[in-house]
């Protein structure tokens, strides 16, 4: 089966490059497999995809005939799907799950964008912290007891 996934992806590279492209990795988002071979990828069958689909879980680009082509984002997504799954969530479960999932990662990226272009004024702004002051060695700690 190894030799199968790597020939399969060694045939995806060849048709991106063919496609005229100077890129050496494909786009990530860029829907290359068609649905047998993105199930093969990832380990399941072609009515789960099918499923998933139907349920929300993803949307894989459509050529202009309609047939389904997954992109590598599209195979990380099910194979975190697999991977909850396993844990024992059901479809509805993972469509929450993957939401808030989807949710967290655009609300970090709004976050790091925002933060981003202040850091160097935020930084530059700070004032240097004094060093602590030094306490004596004859010093008794204080009793909270009367």
């Amino acid at each position: 089966m190894l030799m199968q996934e790597g020939t399969i992806k060694n045939l995806a590279r060849r048709n991106y490059r063919m496609a005229g492209t100077e890129q050496s990795e494909p786009d990530p988002t860029l829907g290359v497999y068609g649905i047998s071979v993105a199930a093969q990828l990832v380990g399941t069958g072609v009515q789960n995809l099918r499923a998933y689909e139907a349920r929300g879980l993803l949307e894989p680009e459509r050529t202009e005939g309609g047939t389904r082509r997954y992109s590598a984002n599209d195979l990380d997504r099910l194979r975190r799907i697999g991977d909850l799954l396993e844990a024992g969530l059901n479809l509805a479960g993972i469509a929450m799950v993957m939401e808030l999932q989807d949710e967290n990662n655009q609300l970090r990226a709004e976050k790091e964008e925002q933060w981003l272009p202040t850091a160097s004024i935020q930084t530059a702004s700070i004032p240097a912290r004094k060093p602590p002051r030094p306490t004596s060695s004859n010093s008794k700690p204080r009793s909270t007891r009367g």
